[in-house]
């Protein structure tokens, strides 16, 4: 098998473990697939950099539910169509509104036990 070189300049000088993990890569993978995942990486980092990137579900999930005390679970339940169409109104999927919801449902019961 043939073996090419190719150099490429960084901003910053990598660690060992960076240049063994970069060597592993290009020795396992086919270059369509390196080239695939660089493209991937860069649209999201473009992304990020441009405050475009949606979070995922269970980052989404979590911001919602991380300090609700059972009282404002139970508040948000009895006025569950309101939530909704916030929820709709921030972009959020049904599936996404509906696991917020047997959340909030998990945390009004703890007030009762």
């Amino acid at each position: 098998m043939e073996r090419y070189e190719i150099k490429v300049l960084v901003p910053k000088k990598p660690t060992d473990h960076q240049i063994k993990k970069i060597q592993e890569s290009f020795a396992e993978m086919p270059m369509e697939e390196i080239l695939g995942g660089l493209y991937f990486a860069k649209n999201r980092w473009k992304a990020k950099d441009a405050g475009v990137l949606k979070v995922g579900r269970k980052s989404i999930i979590k911001k919602e539910v991380h300090s609700i005390t059972a009282e404002q679970a139970q508040w948000r339940l009895k006025n569950w169509k309101m939530m909704i169409a916030n929820y709709r109104r921030l972009g959020y999927s049904y599936p996404t509104i509906s696991r917020i919801k047997k959340l909030l449902i998990d945390m009004s019961k703890k007030k009762s036990r």
